[in-house]
């Protein structure tokens, strides 16, 4: 059995990304780059207005002053005419300037009769004017190999004149969920033995939301020869297997066994924390898999500390963007920690952090409560509340 930062180390150690692909923008989203992205045109490409108005020269520019209205200017239209003392054109948002234009007065303090505009109200301060490459210039390296590109990512890559990009894969993911007792659910109310599998579908949910192509679900029997059937079948089309339950020393835990045939290695079998010691990760046939234990809340916990970060190498990120303790105030005492580190269920309120009721390891229904896992170190002395903590979001 090994630490937990320990495991976390051989994580970075040995996970290396997956490979690139090229893939057209709209099937970018949530990818990570593998490649610097830089700018293919300047934003903006001219001068251009920032408000809808009257562009004009600077010098002119005074209350009660007359301009002839020589021209218009449309985002996205013909360039207008060139101006010079005392014309002005009328121009929309986004559009560009005239040459000899430097400032913009808006509409609003403007009054227009035919050819001849009047400007009749204070304008300033502001000359609502966008200059050229003032956001960026072209060739400007805009996002660096490594960004994952979500939401906001994705409108700079589009605004890069990017019509692809080189990203990394992203893993494909299939859950086995062990255990003779577990039917789908809307199954069990009808078999007084049996209880819903209820753990794939936290795990499946938590691997998307990292980037995983989740292949699917399948239920595996305490059965050893049927276990390793599925194993090498589920090996063919998959990068990560994750494997829940069948971790402990019982004589139907055959989550490891199932895999030997296949030639697994450990990375590591047990990890000093509290929940999920069970927990292990090891490579078969050139492929991951995880084993997480079948308790909901030791898996999805374990699933968060060591499925997620997995993922984020294998899809050219950091662990420790996925990993990112941050410290809050504790929003009641907490009693000294035992000898294994712990990670406790928490929420948040009036902006501190609450450990939910129920702490049990199988607990579902306190699930949907917990947003947080509070870090304790072992044997950590008493903490008083208001006291800070190191807190990861769950």
């Amino acid at each position: 059995m090994i630490s937990f930062d320990d495991a976390q180390a051989l994580l970075v150690e040995f996970v290396k990304p997956l490979g690139t692909e090229y893939l057209p923008l709209e099937d970018c989203r949530r990818r990570v780059l593998a490649e610097d992205v830089h700018a293919l045109v300047a934003s903006p490409r001219r001068d251009v207005s920032a408000m809808d108005g009257y562009a004009l020269r600077d010098a002119d520019a005074e209350v009660g002053a007359h301009f002839r209205v020589v021209g218009e200017s449309f985002a996205g239209g013909e360039l207008p005419p060139e101006i010079g003392s005392g014309d002005a054109v009328r121009i929309f948002t986004g559009a560009s300037l005239p040459k000899g234009a430097n400032r913009v007065v808006m509409q609003e303090n403007c009054r227009a009769d035919g050819s001849v505009m009047v400007i009749v109200a204070p304008f300033g301060p502001g000359w609502h004017v966008r200059k050229a490459g003032s956001d960026f210039g072209k060739g400007d390296l805009l996002l660096a190999k490594g960004h994952l590109l979500d939401p906001q990512a994705m409108v700079t890559l589009a605004a890069a004149d990017r019509h692809s990009a080189r990203v990394y894969k992203r893993a494909r993911v299939t859950i086995i969920a062990t255990g003779d007792e577990l039917v789908p659910p809307g199954m069990a109310q009808d078999q007084p033995l049996s209880i819903p599998e209820s753990v794939s579908f936290g795990v499946s949910a938590l691997a998307e939301d990292y980037g995983a192509d989740v292949r699917g679900t399948c239920r595996g029997a305490d059965d050893l020869p049927s276990l390793e059937r599925q194993a090498r079948e589920t090996l063919k089309g998959s990068d990560v297997i994750v494997v829940t339950g069948g971790a402990s020393v019982g004589e139907r835990d055959f989550a490891k066994a199932m895999f030997a045939p296949s030639g697994l290695e450990l990375l590591f079998a047990k990890v000093a924390i509290k929940p999920g010691k069970p927990v292990w990760l090891g490579m078969a046939e050139g492929k991951w898999v995880i084993g997480l234990p079948g308790n909901p809340t030791s898996a999805m916990v374990t699933a968060r500390l060591f499925l997620a970060p997995l993922l984020a190498l294998l899809h050219g990120r950091q662990a420790d963007e996925v990993l990112q303790w941050k410290l809050h105030l504790l929003g009641t005492a907490l009693p000294a920690s035992g000898d294994r580190l712990t990670f406790m269920r928490a929420d948040e309120t009036a902006g501190r952090i609450t450990p939910i009721c129920n702490q049990d390891s199988g607990a579902q229904a306190a699930l949907r409560l917990a947003r947080f896992l509070i870090r304790r170190d072992a044997r950590e002395t008493k903490l008083a509340a208001g006291e800070q903590v190191q807190v990861l979001a769950f």
